[in-house]
């Protein structure tokens, strides 16, 4: 099954990390770089959970426990 969306995100992905020869290091710095300019420009930024979150319910402990 074909996703247009998920096509479309993966094709810029790609294209993204072409740009960089497919570097890791260079990626990541591309976008911490990218996220700092955003940071400057107002955009909100939301920072992770210091911890992870513990399911509460056994539905919930069984659906985190696939992951």
């Amino acid at each position: 099954m074909n996703d247009e969306i998920i096509d479309e995100v993966r094709s810029i992905r790609d294209a993204h990390a072409a740009k960089f020869n497919y570097d890791l290091r260079a990626i990541y710095a591309d976008l911490k770089k990218s996220e700092t300019e955003r940071i400057a420009a107002g955009h909100p930024f939301v920072s992770p959970p210091s911890e992870i979150p513990v399911p509460k319910t056994v539905l919930q402990r069984t659906r985190f426990a696939r992951r």
